[in-house]
């Protein structure tokens, strides 16, 4: 549907264009009798297309079409001319016109016309959208995808990015939290100020408060010169706080107040510093649910989760997959100097069918060490890790008749795990065939902490 302003200074005949119209087909129309007369409402509504005819009293439709065409430029315009005025009709393409209309003209003309027109419009919109949807696809650095649930997720950083709304950012490790965070920093106004990354879970807690708030000199043993916090550091720009879940209880109630009031204080000292930073926030922890345990600062919550973001985990994503593949085997082709990975149709359907608990980066690291020992061979299902058998009898496990509780299972053998590797996480998470944030996901799943 369209809305049609149609210019005429004879009242029967505009009257009359309006009835087919308006009787022919869904678009709306307005009246006027002169070409200033279309200007004023030209200046009062947005209309998508203006009929006039080229002889008014007053100025002409020429004068119309070059005022349109420079003020209303995504308008159509098409003039009426008397029959056998070829030059007129010559003039008005020239000026600009979409088409034009000899007169006196019969209904299947006009109508004709007008669907040229919406076609035309409607072919217009949808490749602006396409060419919108490639900006921001390419604004997105690393972010693959062009499955329904991603292409969600582009909508919401599109709406969001170019302001200093906080963000948080939900998803299950490994599906990308970091590259949504760096696609927000790359498409705000803060795009070219710094981009500081701080991994809260890699922070001892006696050095957290010091890492974000920065310290003076002599405030702790061995402070022997001061140190700028990361928070401050980051002023002007984007901080992005990678398992914001797990800061101490009394860096949250500090991070609290930076977020509310703008200003932060070194440790020993006593002047308070306004920073002017964008704080977006990842975890893969429900922060509800950490909240619900007393473990996470509810206000905090709140003030963190004003835009919440949802990165999906691969295997609700698996349309995307054939475009992942593509982007990491031309990736680590090129990097170890191998020819691209090729898969045969069994492999494909286990690739499908796999759960993927380690989401983009477990794909990633797969088709890494593929590359490398692939001998220019066909991918078969055989060669994929998820589909081999393990043969170490010392690895068996009999199962016994009546069953077992598997989360009992699975908590004492992380226990031991931990106890054999002293306590290093890192060494646990080798001895078990897990990447360390999988490790550290089923460690928080069963609560089991290292002192345990």
């Amino acid at each position: 549907m369209m809305e049609i302003l149609i210019v005429e200074d004879e009242q029967q005949q505009r009257e009359l264009v309006k009835s087919i119209i308006e009787q022919n087909s869904d678009h709306q129309c307005q009246l006027a009798e002169s070409a200033e007369a279309a200007i004023r409402l030209l200046e009062q509504r947005r209309f998508d297309l203006v009929l006039s005819d080229w002889k008014l009293n007053g100025a002409d439709g020429l004068y119309l079409l070059e005022q349109v065409k420079i003020n209303y430029p995504h308008t159509s315009f098409v003039l009426m001319t008397a029959y056998g005025s070829i030059s007129h009709a010559v003039a008005s393409m020239r000026s600009g016109a979409d088409d034009y209309l000899a007169k006196p003209f019969e209904k299947e003309p006009l109508l004709f016309a007008l669907a040229k027109l919406e076609n035309a419009r409607l072919l217009t919109e949808e490749n602006n959208q396409l060419k919108q949807q490639v900006v921001v696809r390419e604004s997105l650095g690393n972010i693959i995808g062009g499955s329904a649930k991603m292409q969600t997720l582009y909508q919401q950083i599109d709406k969001v990015s170019n302001t200093d709304i906080t963000v948080l950012i939900h998803g299950e490790s490994g599906t990308g939290k970091e590259l949504v965070a760096q696609a927000l920093h790359k498409r705000s106004e803060r795009a070219d100020k710094k981009y500081l990354v701080v991994n809260c879970s890699a922070i001892p807690e006696t050095l957290a408060e010091t890492e974000l708030f920065g310290a003076e000199k002599g405030a702790y043993t061995g402070a022997s010169q001061q140190k700028i916090g990361k928070i401050e550091a980051a002023d002007g720009g984007t901080l992005f706080l990678d398992e914001v879940a797990e800061l101490p209880a009394s860096i949250q109630a500090k991070l609290l107040r930076f977020l509310q009031e703008g200003t932060i204080m070194r440790v020993g000292s006593t002047e308070e510093i306004t920073v002017d930073v964008r704080v977006i926030a990842a975890s893969h922890k429900s922060l509800s649910d950490e909240v619900d345990g007393g473990r996470f600062r509810e206000d905090l919550f709140y003030r963190l989760n004003i835009i919440p973001l949802s990165v999906p985990p691969l295997r609700d994503r698996l349309d995307d997959l054939p475009e992942l593949l593509d982007h990491f085997c031309l990736k680590y082709a090129k990097r170890h100097q191998r020819k691209p990975l090729v898969f045969s149709k069994s492999a494909m359907q286990s690739l499908y069918q796999h759960t993927w608990p380690g989401n983009i980066r477990e794909l990633g690291n797969l088709i890494e060490r593929l590359s490398v020992m692939n001998d220019n061979q066909p991918v078969t299902e055989q060669d994929l890790p998820f589909n081999q058998t393990v043969k170490s009898s010392e690895l068996l496990v009999e199962l016994p008749a009546g069953g077992i509780n598997w989360d009992d299972y699975e908590k004492s053998i992380l226990q031991q795990a931990l106890k054999q590797s002293r306590n290093n996480k890192s060494k646990a998470a080798k001895l078990l065939g897990l990447n360390y944030k999988a490790f550290l996901y089923r460690l928080d799943k069963h609560q089991i902490s290292s002192s345990d």
